[in-house]
């Protein structure tokens, strides 16, 4: 049975103007490589609310999961609840759960849980609370949708919650071997060797270091007896 799939939607200005580096894919992608769920696929838009509502509905169609990030902070730009909402149909409204949790939150703090802080607290009905340990404000799944937040600490404290709700299916492996020749003297027999090993994932990834040329040839799978049959083949194709 194939491994479920997932999908992540980053969602922010700064990252499309390169102002921020985004890391939360990078690190999704292989928490979703151990538990064996398969990322097929990633978005990138900007903080406009018919390109959120539009990315989501396609890719939550499309995958088993979708993840995204940013967008649920206080401010007026934080949009993502507003357009996820709106993506299902579905009204938007301080939960009083949600609110609970704020209000306690900035009661210990000595902080004003002004109406800023309240907009966080903003859940459409039928969501599940994805925990926040960090700085308390939630995030939510509705139906196979993820809604987090776009701090890394943050998004990945988010995470470590949600991953144990979710079932997986068989851990991607991998190996790799260093091959000093060009791309072009190695692509017909690798090739080949992908065909015959068509269960497996071959990808060629060239490098030229201190005037090196060559590849590392990375080979994936979930059955770790043929991972070690193809990369013993590939070694004795390409043996010195």
């Amino acid at each position: 049975m194939p491994n479920p799939t997932a999908a992540m939607l980053v969602i922010g200005d700064e990252i499309l103007s390169g102002r921020t580096r985004d890391s939360n894919l990078h690190y999704l992608a292989g928490e979703l490589t151990r538990r064996g769920i398969d990322l097929h696929e990633a978005r990138v838009v900007a903080d406009v609310h018919g390109a959120i509502v539009d990315a989501v509905n396609a890719l939550r169609a499309g995958h088993d999961h979708v993840f995204t990030s940013g967008g649920i902070g206080p401010t007026h730009d934080d949009i993502t609840a507003d357009a996820v909402a709106a993506a299902f149909g579905l009204p938007l409204g301080i939960r009083d759960d949600a609110r609970a949790i704020l209000a306690a939150h900035y009661a210990r703090t000595g902080m004003e849980f002004n109406a800023a802080r309240q907009r966080m607290a903003r859940i459409p009905p039928g969501a599940r609370l994805i925990d926040n340990p960090i700085s308390a404000a939630p995030g939510f799944s509705l139906e196979n949708v993820h809604v987090m937040a776009g701090v890394p600490a943050i998004f990945e404290a988010m995470l470590a919650s949600v991953l144990p709700t979710l079932t997986g299916g068989a851990p991607l492996l991998s190996q790799s071997l260093r091959l000093e020749r060009g791309e072009g003297e190695i692509a017909t027999p690798l090739a080949e060797l992908a065909a015959e090993f068509s269960d497996l994932s071959f990808g060629s990834y060239p490098f030229n270091q201190n005037g090196i040329y060559g590849a590392n040839i990375v080979v994936r799978g979930t059955d770790g007896a043929r991972v070690d049959q193809a990369m013993a083949r590939l070694a004795g194709l390409f043996a010195p």
